[in-house]
C-alpha cells in the first residue's frame, strides 16, 4: 500500500521525504523515488574550493545544524559545452562543486548492502554526477547502493605550476580533480553505513576519464583501503594516456599563466578563468604525492591496489576518419595514411592491421583509429593488473550498437559498425529509457540487462558471474577469454592480442 501511496505521489509530481541518513557532518532527508529506492542529492563532501582553497587538495566537509533536504543536484563544476550526448539536471554550474549522490535500496542501517561509486567521463574537462545515464536508481533496485561523485575539471582540477607545488606541504601540484575523487571515498568509507552500506564493500567504476580515474585511484598509495574493486570501461592512465612528470605540468602552467601571480590567479572571477583558459592544456600529473611515479612503474612493479578488476573497451570507440581523414577508404588511401603516421614503422602497422582490399579498409581503419585512441590503454591497464595483481581480472568487449535515431525517417539504415566510445553507459547502468534520442528495442534491453547483471554481480561478490549469465572466464585462469557484450553475449578466446603487443613497442 506504501508503494502504490508513494508512486501516486511521484506521478503527481509530488517528492516524498524518506527516513532520514546521519551522517559524520550533519542529518539528511531523502526522497523516496517510485521504485522505492531513496536518493539523496547534493551531499557535500569536502569545503567549497574557492578563494584560497582554488588549486588545493580538498578539505574536510563543514558540518551543519538541523537536517538539510537532499532533494536535488549540486552544482556541475566549472566546464565548457564540450560534449552534445550531455544531458544535466544539475543545480547550475559552479566552482563549489563538490557534491555527491547516493542511491539506496536499504530500509535500515543494518543491512549492510555492496557499494559502486561511479566517476562520470568528460575528458577531465567535462561531466557531472547528475546526468541522466548516470543515474543510480537502476542499479539500486538491483539489490547494491550507487553513488556519483562531482569532481573538479580542466584548469579547476588539473593545473600545475611552481608556486602551487612551492605552497603544497606534499611539494606537488595538479590531480586536484583525482584528490576530489579520492576525498568522496573517504566520505564514503565514514558514512556509507548510514544509508545501509558496507564500508568495507566499496567498488569504483568510471567510463573514458572515470576509467582513467578508476586506473589512477587503483595507483595511487592514498586510496589504500578505501576499496576493493575496480570497474573500467573504456580507458586508463597507462600507455598513450599516460600522466606527464611533474616539471612538464608545471612548465604549461607558467606558459599559460604569464606572469600572473599564484594570488592573482586565485583572484580571477572563476567564469573568466574558464573562458581564458580554453588556450591551455591541463594534463594529470605525476606529482609526487597522488601518483608518486608514473602509472606504468607502479602497475609494472605490482605497487597497486591489489583488487579485482573488470574492463574494458567497445569495439568501435571511434570512426575510420581518425586514420583516414577525409578519405575515401581504399586500401591505397588506407597505406598512405598509414605512412604519414608512422613513417619508418609504417610497414610494421600495415602487417599487423591489414587491409586486402577495399572492402576491409573501414573495419581495419576503424579498429586503428579506436587502439590509437583508447583500446590500447585499456587493455595495457588490464594486461598490466592481470600479471601483477592477485585477484581475478575480467575482461569485456562491448559489442552491441545503437539502434537508429528515434526521430530518424522511416527506412533510415545504420552504416556504423560497431558500438562507439561512451555508447556502453546507459546499457551497463541501466538508463536505455532516460536517453530519447534512440529507437531502444528489446535487443538493446536485453544486452542492458546482462551488462547490469555482471556489474552488480561483480560489485557484490568481485565475481560477474551468476545465475541465467554466459559464463565469463577470468583472464588468468585455465581458459582465459573476453566476454563480447551483446544481445547474445558469450565469452571467446583473445583475438587482437597481436594489435596490442604491437602498439606496446611504440611505448
Amino acid at each position: 500500500m506504501k508503494k502504490i501511496f508513494v508512486l501516486m505521489l511521484t506521478l503527481l509530481g509530488v517528492q516524498t521525504y524518506a527516513q532520514q541518513a546521519k551522517t559524520a557532518n550533519g542529518m539528511l532527508q531523502g526522497v523516496t523515488e517510485a521504485s522505492g529506492v531513496i536518493s539523496y542529492k547534493g551531499i557535500p563532501f569536502a569545503k567549497p574550493p574557492v578563494g584560497d582553497l582554488r588549486w588545493k587538495e580538498p578539505q574536510a566537509p563543514q558540518n551543519w545544524k538541523g537536517v538539510r533536504k537532499a532533494d536535488h543536484f549540486g552544482p556541475q563544476a566549472m566546464q565548457r559545452a564540450i560534449y552534445s550526448d550531455m544531458m544535466f539536471r544539475s543545480d547550475g554550474k559552479s566552482e563549489d562543486c563538490l557534491y555527491l549522490n547516493v542511491w539506496t535500496p536499504a530500509k535500515s542501517v543494518t543491512e549492510k548492502l555492496a557499494v559502486l561509486v561511479y566517476f562520470y567521463g568528460g575528458g577531465l574537462n567535462a561531466g557531472d554526477g547528475s546526468e541522466y545515464r548516470y543515474d543510480g536508481e537502476a542499479l539500486a533496485k538491483k539489490g547494491i547502493i550507487t553513488v556519483t561523485v562531482n569532481y573538479r575539471l580542466g584548469i579547476f582540477g588539473f593545473l600545475a605550476h611552481p608556486e602551487l607545488t612551492a605552497e603544497s606541504p606534499h611539494h606537488a601540484s595538479g590531480n586536484y580533480g583525482l584528490m576530489d575523487q579520492h576525498a568522496a571515498l573517504v566520505w564514503v568509507k565514514k558514512n556509507i553505513a548510514a544509508f545501509g552500506g558496507d564500508p568495507n564493500k566499496v567498488t569504483i567504476a568510471g567510463e573514458s576519464a572515470g576509467s582513467m580515474s578508476v586506473c589512477g585511484q587503483i595507483a595511487s598509495p592514498l586510496s589504500k583501503g578505501l576499496f576493493v574493486g575496480g570497474i573500467g570501461e573504456s580507458g586508463s592512465f597507462l600507455g598513450n594516456l599516460s600522466p606527464v612528470p611533474l616539471a612538464d605540468a608545471e612548465q604549461r602552467g607558467v606558459t599559460f599563466a604569464r606572469g600572473i601571480t599564484l594570488a592573482d590567479l586565485r583572484k580571477i572571477p572563476a567564469d573568466t578563468l574558464l573562458k581564458i583558459s580554453a588556450r591551455g592544456y591541463f594534463p594529470t600529473t605525476i606529482d609526487g604525492y597522488f601518483l608518486p611515479e608514473s602509472p606504468q612503474a607502479i602497475f609494472s612493479t605490482g605497487r597497486q591496489m591489489d583488487v579485482p578488476l573488470l574492463a574494458g573497451w567497445n569495439t568501435a570507440e571511434v570512426g575510420a576518419g581518425n586514420v583516414l581523414g577525409r578519405a575515401e577508404p581504399t586500401v591505397e588511401n588506407y597505406k598512405a595514411a598509414v605512412q604519414k603516421l608512422y613513417g619508418d614503422r609504417a610497414e610494421d602497422i600495415l602487417k599487423v592491421y591489414q587491409a586486402n582490399t577495399d572492402a576491409d579498409v573501414l573495419q581495419v581503419a576503424t579498429d586503428l583509429s579506436s587502439d590509437r585512441f583508447i583500446a590500447y590503454a585499456t587493455w595495457k591497464f588490464i594486461d598490466l593488473h592481470s600479471k601483477t595483481n592477485g585477484h581475478p581480472v575480467y575482461r569485456y568487449l562491448f559489442a552491441k550498437k545503437r539502434p537508429v535515431m528515434a526521430n530518424a525517417p522511416a527506412g533510415t539504415v545504420d552504416h556504423s559498425i560497431g558500438a562507439a566510445h561512451a555508447s556502453d553507459i546507459e546499457y551497463a547502468l541501466g538508463n536505455l529509457s532516460t536517453n530519447k534520442v534512440y529507437a531502444w528495442t528489446a535487443d538493446d534491453y536485453k544486452a542492458s540487462e546482462t551488462m547490469q547483471n555482471f556489474f552488480v554481480n561483480f560489485v557484490k561478490t568481485g565475481n560477474p558471474n551468476g545465475p541465467g549469465l554466459p559464463i565469463w572466464y577470468g583472464l588468468q585462469s585455465s581458459i582465459p577469454k573476453v566476454m563480447v557484450i551483446d544481445t547474445e553475449s558469450k565469452s571467446q578466446p583473445e583475438k587482437n592480442a597481436k594489435r596490442y603487443v604491437m602498439m606496446d613497442t611504440f611505448l
